[in-house]
């Protein structure tokens, strides 16, 4: 156990939202020593959990059910939340409809806490959102009870940087930022995630913390953007990119490789880089133009990715409308089994208004809701590949055999630029 006990007492940390921030921060938590409450909106995520079973990627039934040996509780009952020491907040921040930032679920957490706030209590909000947001939004519904941050409860920003999927770097190993309102709430932070990773960073101050996570997610949005463009003419050129980025990133200074593909989805790049859009424009009275560039383009891809099939189609004498198009791996990122903003969903609604007959397989996702009607999940690689005019892979999964599908003879669309052969053409 790293924690410190006083008197005897094990301190409590309460995170509110059990998705794939908060869950891996409880489980950090609790191999900390630390007695662990999860807290979600949702009866069935804390059912689950209570039970043993997993809904994030990146945290095994096997973890959750050693969580819950160890004494953690999920739960949707907030007033536990008055029993923490600390109370991290970890809930989404989507876009609305319009294309704005959605706070709502920021703002009812911060009730929830206020609710239930006594003497003593530290707060860090981790969800990804706009400089100055802890200060303007969740520090008036704290100290509307009366309590004042940084004298009678503190307060503090810590933003996420957890990559789902990724096996090398996670929560302990990453290096956390961290940041107060008042120095006492600093400090309270930084002895609180000293006990969780290996590394703390101290940010100067809380909105600098914030526009940290917003940087880091804009520097790959525009990146990705960047190759996306140059896909697009290079195609046209024929140049093959990917050997151009291979070639390019043997230089051991100034060049970071970023890859083309159909699109971006995900929780964080399609969605951060409008927080700082947004807070640009409301403030400052400007268009933050670089984002609204790389949006456009990375929003493209999709469509770019139906013309593509249809030009390979076309090389082939066959027409796409009635053609059978199989979309191979339909997740937002490679390995993990999450559709949500993945750009395989408007590929698919595109190809079907287009009168293309779009089925998919996925080792990882055995139903997937769409737009699309009559969208069917083969049975298996080889038979879907062997019943279709063209395959894409729209996501490499370590768990496709890539040999199936190069050596099916299947004209295969690459948008990842991991096949070779000569059935094979590249984004």
């Amino acid at each position: 156990m790293s924690v410190t006990e006083t008197a005897g007492v094990i301190p409590r940390v309460a995170v509110v939202g059990m998705g794939y921030v908060g869950l891996p921060l409880a489980r950090e938590a609790v191999r900390a020593g630390y007695e662990v409450i999860g807290v979600d909106s949702s009866a069935s995520i804390a059912m689950g959990l209570v039970h043993g079973v997993s809904h994030v990627d990146d945290v095994s039934n096997q973890d959750v059910s050693s969580m819950v040996e160890k004494g953690f509780v999920a739960t949707i009952d907030t007033s536990l939340l008055a029993t923490a020491d600390t109370i991290v907040i970890c809930v989404p921040t989507p876009l609305s409809e319009e294309g704005t930032p959605d706070l709502s679920a920021i703002e009812a957490a911060g009730r929830s806490v206020a609710e239930n706030l006594r003497h003593g209590q530290l707060v860090v909000l981790e969800s990804t959102t706009y400089p100055g947001t802890t200060q303007e939004i969740l520090q008036p519904i704290i100290e509307s009870t009366g309590l004042s941050v940084g004298r009678d409860v503190f307060l503090g920003y810590s933003p996420e940087r957890v990559d789902p999927g990724n096996s090398t770097f996670s929560l302990r190993n990453t290096p956390k930022i961290v940041s107060g309102i008042t120095d006492e709430c600093r400090d309270r932070a930084v002895n609180f995630y000293s006990d969780l990773v290996d590394e703390v960073v101290i940010s100067a101050g809380v909105k600098e913390a914030e526009m940290t996570k917003l940087l880091e997610n804009t520097y790959r949005h525009i990146n990705i953007a960047l190759v996306n463009e140059m896909a697009q003419f290079c195609s046209q050129l024929q140049i093959d990119l990917w050997e151009v980025i291979r070639c390019a990133k043997t230089k051991p200074f100034g060049f970071s490789a970023f890859y083309p593909g159909p699109g971006v989805g995900g929780h964080c790049i399609p969605i951060d880089p409008n927080y700082l859009s947004h807070r640009v424009q409301t403030r400052l009275g400007y268009a933050f133009r670089f984002v609204e560039l790389a949006q456009e383009i990375n929003d493209g891809m999709p469509a770019y990715v139906v013309s593509r099939i249809q030009r390979v189609l076309n090389d082939q004498a066959r027409a796409l409308r009635n053609s059978r198009v199989l979309l191979l791996g339909v997740t937002y990122k490679a390995d993990i089994a999450d559709t949500r903003e993945s750009p395989a969903k408007d590929i698919a609604a595109l190809l079907t208004d287009l009168g293309a007959h779009v089925s998919f397989f996925d080792p990882l996702v055995t139903a997937w809701e769409t737009t699309s009607p009559g969208l069917a999940r083969v049975s298996s690689l080889a038979k879907g590949l062997r019943e279709t005019q063209i395959a894409v892979l729209l996501q490499a999964h370590s768990a496709f055999d890539f040999d199936v599908i190069t050596e099916s003879g299947t004209c295969i669309l690459d948008t990842r630029g991991v096949l070779n052969g000569p059935n094979i053409v590249r984004l």
